[in-house]
């Protein structure tokens, strides 16, 4: 079972070859290729390698299958005592990727 947990957008996510994950907005149009470098730990025939932080020359290769937005989430604010309250939305930019090969860096 390979996979490999890649860092983008201040968040980890763990990846396999065929996987589609969602992620904050990066730059490209749908079918562009992307490459996801930082790489903190890479598990390949039974063998994990670990970075410090990253592993060398590893990376993940993934294409951008969507660019979107994600579900609304409410934004609520108030004010106790001053009848002051206020309801926003928010939808933050998303971009969906699938993931095509992951390369471990030399061991």
């Amino acid at each position: 079972m390979d996979y490999a947990i890649v860092r983008t957008g201040g968040k980890q996510y763990r990846v396999r070859q065929g996987d589609s994950i969602t992620v904050e907005k990066l730059p490209g149009a749908e079918g562009d290729a992307v490459e996801l470098n930082d790489v903190l730990l890479v598990s390949k025939d039974a063998q994990v390698t670990v970075g410090q932080p990253t592993v060398e020359g590893a990376k993940v290769l993934a294409e951008v299958a969507r660019q979107g937005k994600a579900d609304k989430i409410a934004v609520l604010k108030y004010k106790p005592k001053t009848r002051h309250h206020v309801k926003n939305g928010h939808r933050q930019q998303v971009t969906q990727l699938s993931i095509k090969r992951i390369l471990a860096g030399q061991a």
